[in-house]
């Protein structure tokens, strides 16, 4: 029997698993996937919104100002790096001016401070290799860059050390119910009960929804297509570049990554399918044209991956956050798209104070811990950190990924944390092995080497992201014929 059961293991899901490991409660937090993070949050533009676009009075207004101001601690407690770097939207013709002071007039609606309308000269001399068509930005000072992986899953682990229960590759197949309320769910391991189940399941919250018998709030998976170029193109993008937003989207963006690269998109199309996470010619051909309107000096020749994300998009175009009385028990997060990544840190609280209002006890643990340190990122360490890392422990003096300098120590410590990497995604997301210019091209074999010794399993049973995506596959008799 559990207090709470939260469906998801995202950014969201990771918070609200954290900041009720505040209190005596027993968590479970739940994901079908084979890591946390592993839908929405691992693959969105990784920025924390200022918001200045959202509506005022809106969920979405609310929680991201709120979600913003809380960076500088949850970061710090959880040791996840964030740059409060600021960010532009980008003006390229003088009908983009009334959109800039639009925006500019919703930010200060919405309460944000460091906003400012910057001219075209001037935006000039920010970022040199903008379009020469450039007439004017809003800046936003309060704008900012994170890894959202990193954030999700030093969230979750900070959750788990304080007595969370994660349980992965664990589908919720349906609900417990006792009459009207919910009182657990189904899965495929089995029956679960709680007291409160906590719905943060992303593109598949609605579907949820109707497995609970609840009607009226669509979700449609809305595809966003990215490119990522080498470190080599940070010299010609200085600061993070949105253009004019659209109705549906914020358009072709161009911008550094905390990890020193940049990246190209998202395109926003509309599909009906929530596992399509393919790219597409024309989804990639529309990234790399939207971002050279821009930068005009981008080459494609600096590009080393592509990917495409899926953001729940909602029926009512706010973030749904219900704790519906026909269905007592069960608490709803849906249509959490951008900026549900900021605003992460903030609902998490904001459930907590749902369910108090509902009457959970919530009585706090004198023995909480908000801190976690995460491994150590040798490239980012001195010379002498360096030296005395080596000393306790020799295998940090092993690089096992050149492009981005990580060491034997580090994929080690990643196979034995708190949620332990079992396939080579988790590992990348954790230790950015294989995420530089040769895409795993010199890692690989080592790192499968290291997985299987660790994790005890053979290098055949390592995966790329789990289920049937064997890196290394038995050449039969059959298929050698």
């Amino acid at each position: 029997m559990y207090d709470v059961i939260i469906i998801g293991a995202g950014v969201v899901g990771a918070h609200i698993a954290r900041a009720l490991s505040r209190y005596r409660l027993r968590i479970l937090l739940l994901d079908k996937a084979t890591d946390v993070g592993d839908g929405t949050t691992k693959a969105n533009t990784a920025i924390v919104h200022a918001g200045y676009d959202a509506k005022p009075g809106s969920n979405k207004a609310r929680l991201n100002v709120a979600g913003n101001a809380l960076f500088e601690q949850v970061c710090g407690e959880l040791d996840v790096e964030f740059d409060r770097c600021g960010t532009y939207v980008v003006g390229v013709s003088e009908e983009d001016r009334a959109t800039l002071e639009d925006l500019y007039r919703r930010g200060r609606q919405n309460g944000i401070r460091g906003l400012s309308l910057v001219g075209g000269p001037e935006m000039r001399s920010r970022e040199p290799g903008i379009t020469e068509s450039v007439t004017g930005a809003l800046f936003a000072a309060t704008g900012g860059l994170v890894d959202p992986f990193a954030l999700c899953y030093a969230a979750a682990e900070n959750a788990v050390g304080n007595g969370a229960e994660l349980l992965l590759e664990t589908e919720v197949q349906g609900f417990l119910r006792e009459d009207d309320a919910v009182v657990g769910v189904r899965t495929n391991r089995g029956e679960f009960r709680s007291r409160w189940t906590v719905i943060s399941a992303g593109v598949h919250a609605d579907d949820l929804m109707r497995a609970a018998g609840l009607d009226g709030f669509t979700i449609t998976p809305r595809k966003g297509e990215y490119f990522v170029l080498d470190r080599a193109a940070r010299a010609q993008v200085r600061n993070v570049l949105f253009p004019c937003p659209t109705p549906v989207s914020k358009g072709i963006l161009v911008t550094p990554t905390i990890h020193g690269n940049v990246m190209l998109g998202p395109t926003a199309t509309d599909i009906d399918d929530k596992e399509n996470l393919s790219t597409t010619p024309e989804g990639l051909n529309e990234v790399l044209t939207g971002a050279l309107k821009l930068i005009p000096g981008l080459e494609s020749r600096q590009i080393i991956r592509s990917f495409t994300g899926l953001r729940a998009s909602g029926s009512t175009g706010d973030f749904m956050i219900d704790a519906p009385k026909e269905r007592p028990g069960l608490l709803i997060l849906a249509g959490i798209e951008s900026p549900g990544l900021t605003a992460s840190p903030a609902i998490a609280l904001e459930v907590v104070e749902m369910l108090r209002e509902a009457g959970l006890e919530l009585q706090e643990r004198a023995e909480y811990v908000p801190l976690r340190r995460g491994i150590p990122r040798f490239s980012q360490l001195s010379p002498a950190e360096q030296e005395a890392l080596i000393a306790r422990d020799p295998r940090y003096g092993r690089i096992i990924c050149r492009c981005e300098t990580v060491t034997e120590g580090e994929v080690v410590a990643a196979c034995h944390g708190a949620i332990p990497a079992r396939t080579y995604d988790a590992l990348k997301r954790r230790t950015r092995v294989g995420t530089g210019r040769c895409q795993g091209g010199f890692d690989l074999p080592l790192v499968l080497e290291i997985m299987a010794r660790e994790l005890g399993l053979s290098p055949l049973e390592i995966t790329q992201k789990g289920g049937a995506s064997n890196i290394v596959v038995r050449r039969t008799k059959e298929v050698a014929e």
